[in-house]
């Protein structure tokens, strides 16, 4: 049977001033009516049942998702005591589905990604759900086809081809890091390379088997706080051997050394929404290619995005290349090709001591 896992963890520091530690990302509404991890949801209705999807957040967002997503049981909400990567994350979420059905298909997502159409990507799930039930031993991970030179992703080189058809699926040759914009160039011209979207599907045992090979000591952690579920010990155990555990992603801890790895050619459209600027991709700009939500009057303005409320009048004379995001209590004025700091704005914030503001 299929099981979601969903990741949201994210603190979503590149959204401030909108993304704060108790609203941050996931939880807001930046692609459409619906917040980002009401929309990932969303996208499995008909797929997966709400009681097979598992979401693996932070202990202090829990009561807010369960507010925007009252018809998931609650204890399919769970909150990690502290920060430690991908890996245990899925280690834990895999531990948690193997408890319940030990035959389980996890498809592993993150909450802030924004994706269509949406039986496409049903679709495409279900595709590599075959593909494991067929060959247990592999992992499917997805491959968006590069449409730039992005620096901003890391990438998956493909290899032979497994299986063609609408949704041809390959073997991964290699991962790369994220890279600087002459070697994305030479990705995107050579052919062969995708943008890795951190989308996985795999079963839960054999993911937990390879956590046992390639990292031991923290299967051994995520094995004892398994053993705890269903049992009064399950949150002090969770805690005191969670934090126990060295944060890796999954990537390093698994996907690269693992030897049957295959990527399928995603045939959705996918943005991993990783900044202010990236609202541009999700909405139409007007003439003057200024992306506007909210209300806004703009003189001479350009190539901007300017973010604010219904009810809260933004007014831009003869700004160019700039975003602009006003909030209850803080408005954010940057230049577009520096958007990049607003973590160091974040960092100061919490020097300052001004925690109202994070």
């Amino acid at each position: 049977m299929l099981h979601a896992v969903i990741m949201a963890g994210g603190a979503g520091t590149r959204f401030w001033p909108a993304s704060r530690r108790d609203v941050p990302k996931q939880l807001l509404a930046l692609a459409g009516q619906r917040t980002m991890i009401q929309a990932t949801v969303d996208r499995l209705s008909g797929l997966v049942d709400p009681e097979n999807i598992l979401i693996v957040t932070n202990e202090r967002l829990v009561s807010s998702i369960q507010e925007q997503l009252p018809h998931l049981p609650p204890d399919s909400i769970v909150g990690e005591p502290c920060k430690r990567d991908t890996a245990p994350c899925v280690g834990f979420a895999a531990e948690w589905v193997a408890k319940n059905d030990p035959d389980a298909i996890m498809a592993v997502m993150p909450a802030d990604h924004t994706i269509g159409p949406e039986d496409v990507f049903r679709r495409s799930l279900q595709r590599a759900q075959n593909v494991v039930e067929e060959a247990p031993e592999r992992f499917v991970t997805f491959g968006i086809p590069p449409t730039y030179a992005a620096s901003t992703y890391g990438y998956i080189e493909r290899g032979d081809s497994v299986d063609g058809g609408e949704m041809p699926l390959f073997n991964v040759s290699s991962f790369r890091e994220k890279p600087d914009t002459k070697t994305a160039e030479s990705f995107l011209k050579q052919g062969g390379f995708y943008w890795n979207s951190g989308i996985f599907v795999w079963s839960a045992q054999t993911i937990l088997n390879a956590l046992a090979e390639y990292e031991p000591e923290m299967r051994r952690e995520l094995t004892t706080i398994a053993e705890s579920l269903g049992t009064p010990q399950f949150e002090s155990t969770f805690k005191d051997r969670f934090a126990a555990i060295r944060g890796k992603s999954i990537d390093y801890a698994v996907m690269e050394r693992y030897p049957h790895v295959t990527v399928l050619e995603a045939p959705f459209a996918w943005d991993d929404v990783g900044s202010w600027r990236s609202l541009s991709r999700l909405h139409e700009p007007d003439a003057n290619g200024n992306t506007l939500i909210g209300r806004h009057l703009g003189i001479g303005t350009e190539d901007c995005i300017v973010r604010t409320s219904k009810d809260h009048l933004v007014v831009t004379l003869g700004l160019k290349n700039c975003i602009v995001v006003h909030t209850e209590d803080a408005t954010f004025v940057a230049d577009k090709n520096d958007e990049e700091a607003v973590r160091q704005i974040v960092a100061r914030l919490d020097e300052l001591g001004w925690h109202e503001f994070l």
